[in-house]
């Protein structure tokens, strides 16, 4: 048979059929790459949004996108299985055309078709809208995950089992761990190429830290507390109040592990004022030295130093209280914490005329580059004021981690350099590093 018997013969009914059907799967198969790369860039926090002001196609979305295992195996079995016939139907095509060289043109044909059409012009429609692509798919992609979802289970199932064969534990909620990582990253990212200011980064990371701090980070060590004597007379107590910068004092009796009452300052203003006003025999003067200042202290609230920062704020707005005595776990005073503390762990230090923390609380730029530091300044803070990174696992102050670090407590005049910054000591007080000068190196 010449060749010119054969050509009227190629173009017939079962070559248009075939033809077709390669273009129809090679269709398919760009419907499922692009509804792959859609629905895995999409973000489910836009998906939400939109959901929630009655986009259907995005609420489907998001219900899709909970198991991105399942998703992900029905897109890919369907987008296999189209690929694998489409494939086959035409080196069956091609070899009916040329013979055995049939199968060298077809691989070659239907890569050029595959990557051009079925994979890189879709998946870059859907990666330029990822939200709106990913409706647009949701209610076909649905059905493909109920019709395959039998299949899928099984190979998700065998596929599990092989990797706990070498050892590898698949977690399904590996993506719900990992939000908070992902906004941070993105924070990060922004900051760096000038989308998100630095203010903003560390409030919204400030915000997602809070589950991850306890309140003896962040504490008034028992050290700095300012507290009233019980048993000192009423117009002392008066004058110590309205001379400290602190509203809320808390009272002692005896020795100041013994917290006995919080005494607010406007409370004993108004108490004392009032037995002034209605003394009797003995004027003002005596009804002050008979006033008892155990009337107007409130009872101390006492927590935890273990107690992460989410759950007191939480705890401070369910009291309706602002001030709280943090305790070990024999009881003993640590410090202190007020809401005003976790606030700043979002907002940033918060000032005011009576803020008496010295320049730029505690931290002094010098102009040599150098920075003089307050040794109890929390390593958090200073990095939050400089965009540092000094580690702040092993200590919360920065004295604390240069003990660490040193291991021992250094002399005044001693410099170590660690973590890319060289700290010297200038000022030690007992067995307590008062101030630091940080270069960066």
């Amino acid at each position: 048979m010449t060749p010119a018997d054969t050509g009227p013969s190629l173009f017939d009914t079962a070559f248009w059929i075939t033809a077709g059907a390669i273009a129809l799967l090679l269709v398919f198969s760009a419907f499922f790459s692009g509804s792959e790369t859609a629905l895995t860039a999409a973000s489910r926090g836009k998906l939400r949004a939109h959901a929630d002001r009655g986009d259907r196609g995005a609420e489907r979305a998001f219900a899709i996108t909970e198991d991105n295992e399942r998703l992900i195996g029905s897109v890919l079995l369907g987008n296999n299985l189209v690929n694998i016939l489409a494939t086959s139907l035409a080196t069956a095509l091609f070899t009916r055309a040329f013979g055995p060289e049939g199968v060298a043109w077809a691989t070659l044909v239907m890569t050029l078709l595959v990557l051009i059409f079925a994979e890189v012009l879709p998946k870059t429609y859907a990666i330029t809208r990822p939200e709106a692509a990913a409706a647009q798919v949701s209610a076909p992609i649905k059905l493909v995950v109920l019709v395959f979802s039998p299949v899928v289970a099984a190979v998700r199932a065998l596929t599990r089992g092989l990797l706990r064969l070498v050892g590898v534990e698949t977690d399904p909620n590996a993506n719900l761990l990992a939000v908070r990582e992902e906004i941070a990253g993105a924070l990060s990212l922004g900051h760096s190429e000038g989308a998100v200011l630095k203010e903003d980064r560390d409030r919204i990371l400030g915000a997602l830290d809070l589950g991850e701090r306890a309140v003896d980070e962040i504490m008034l060590h028992r050290s700095q507390i300012e507290m009233i004597d019980a048993e000192s007379p009423a117009p002392e107590v008066l004058q110590q109040a309205l001379a400290s910068p602190h509203t809320r004092l808390p009272v002692f009796r005896g020795e100041p592990e013994n917290i006995v009452g919080v005494i607010h300052a406007k409370d004993l203003s108004r108490a004392m004022y009032a037995a002034g006003a209605g003394a009797g025999v003995g004027g003002p003067a005596q009804a002050f030295s008979d006033f008892d200042i155990m009337q107007v202290a409130m009872e101390p609230y006492f927590v935890p130093d273990t107690t992460p920062l989410d759950d007191q704020m939480r705890n401070f707005l369910k009291r309706h209280t602002h001030f709280a005595l943090v305790v070990d776990e024999y009881g003993s005073l640590q410090g202190l914490i007020t809401l005003e503390d976790i606030l700043e762990e979002i907002v940033g230090e918060i000032t005011d005329e009576f803020d008496t923390t010295g320049e730029e609380n505690g931290l002094i730029r010098q102009g040599d580059g150098s920075f003089i530091v307050d040794g109890t300044m929390t390593i958090r803070d200073l990095n939050r004021a400089m965009d540092w990174t000094l580690p702040d696992v092993e200590a919360n102050t920065v004295a604390g981690l240069v003990i660490h670090e040193a291991q021992m407590i250094p002399s005044e005049g001693q410099v170590f350099s660690f973590h890319g910054y060289r700290f010297e000591v200038l000022k030690r007080v007992a067995n307590r590093i008062a101030e630091l000068r940080i270069r960066p190196l």
